[in-house]
């Protein structure tokens, strides 16, 4: 779907292409292929290409770039529909299960996930997906030459990025923080890790369909937010600037022009920063400071699901999840599982390792809320959540006061969860 809720005819122009071309590409050898849409693009599509080699039959791989929604609903109306996606949403999986559009599915017995995530993938008595991919998105950025000694609080960050921040207003020095604020996803990742460390109770009820936008967890998370944003200096650029950057190039600020010191976001950031660093010096990571010891750990994930009339869907998804699948691609770098079947040993890489040891810590993870979210409210570029988390940062930045800015904000988010049916 478009932000304007509207199947647009490119894409329904685009997928139907593809699905004809996938057709005949199968009916050219003696069986025809697995269909597999996909989110990913450049080295992870190669990379899960890979994988799919292992799998005895023919594997047909599609990327359907960013708004694979779209791209399914398309092919769905063109009567195309894949045999199998990969979603980045767990409310795509629920949703599609609701339409009739999905059969049930069956994991490996060498698969097992973190508490909690598996009710994510079910409705109606039943598992409509499997997660195969995850992301640890509780994760600051940097070169230990530049910081050697991280903080461990919030309050040790607050305090940092205003000693850091007075120096680069003069400047004595880079900035304290980089940030891809151009990616509303980048914010609201930021506000995530806030509210889940503030208010742990309050994050799993705003995914429900009574959530309180205006109450106080919410209010007290956009305002410790705001006491960090609105230093001055805290940006490469200040506000205005980072609401422009995206989130490879706030990376690429840190570890390769090393305008910032730091930069908030996920485990795959360790594979930007390796692409675009100079010099040999890799980044490190700490994790994202919290007003109490043990903070949240928020994670995202990619689930796959077999569509109603796929032929060979569900013998794939159940292979996707055996502990040795996805060894090429954790091999080759640039990916976590979410199965905790598999062997942290498995990971040459220790940051990654470490991460996935850290998402089998029972009691503090959560799921991504900005993806559990109904409709448009989950967000897109310019729409939604990821929107509103700009319009925040533009006011905080911008000069605007705290209070001001937070009561706009829970103004925009209770309404766009009234207009998804999600709450007030």
């Amino acid at each position: 779907m478009t932000p304007g809720g509207r199947t647009t005819r490119r894409t329904l122009l685009r997928a139907a292409t593809v699905g004809a071309a996938a057709t005949v590409a199968g009916c050219a050898g003696s069986t025809r292929s697995v269909q597999v849409a996909v989110v990913w693009s450049g080295g992870e599509l190669d990379r899960f290409r890979q994988v799919v080699k292992g799998y005895g039959p023919s594997v047909h791989v599609v990327s359907a770039g960013n708004d694979i929604d779209a791209f399914l609903r398309a092919r769905h109306l063109a009567g195309t529909a894949p045999d199998v996606a990969i979603l980045p949403r767990p409310g795509l999986v629920t949703e599609y299960a609701a339409r009739g559009w999905l059969r049930p599915v069956l994991p490996s017995d060498e698969y097992a996930v973190p508490a909690g995530l598996n009710d994510l993938l079910r409705t109606g008595g039943h598992r409509y997906g499997v997660w195969v991919k995850a992301a640890h998105k509780s994760l600051i950025w940097h070169l230990p030459s530049v910081l050697p000694d991280p903080p461990t609080s919030w309050d040790e960050l607050v305090a940092l990025t205003r000693r850091l921040g007075t120096l680069a207003v003069r400047g004595d020095g880079p900035a304290p923080l980089a940030i891809g604020a151009a990616d509303g996803w980048v914010l609201t990742d930021w506000f995530e890790n806030v509210l889940a460390d503030l208010a742990p109770a309050a994050y799993d009820a705003l995914a429900g369909p009574d959530a309180d936008w205006r109450g106080r967890p919410v209010r007290d998370a956009l305002d410790r937010l705001a006491e960090l944003w609105s230093i001055d200096g805290a940006f490469v650029g200040g506000g205005r600037r980072a609401l422009l950057t995206q989130y490879e190039e706030s990376v690429i600020q840190v570890v390769r022009s090393r305008r910032a010191v730091m930069v908030f976001e996920a485990d795959f950031t360790a594979e930007v920063g390796s692409r675009f660093r100079s010099g040999s010096e890799e980044a490190a990571a700490f994790r994202f400071p919290s007003a109490e010891s043990g903070g949240p750990l928020i994670v995202g994930g990619d689930a796959a699901v077999v569509f109603a009339d796929a032929r060979g869907g569900v013998e794939l998804v159940e292979w996707l999840t055996r502990a040795d699948s996805f060894h090429p691609w954790l091999h080759a770098g640039g990916y976590l599982s979410p199965n905790t079947t598999i062997p942290l040993a498995d990971y040459t890489n220790p940051v990654r390792r470490r991460c996935a040891a850290e998402m089998r810590d029972p009691g503090t993870l959560r799921f991504d809320l900005s993806d559990q979210l109904r409709g448009a409210f989950t967000g897109s570029d310019g729409v939604g959540i990821w929107r509103i988390m700009q319009d925040f940062f533009a006011d905080v930045t911008g000069g605007v006061r705290a209070a001001e800015a937070v009561r706009r904000a829970t103004g925009q988010l209770a309404a766009a969860a009234r207009s998804a049916g999600g709450g007030r």
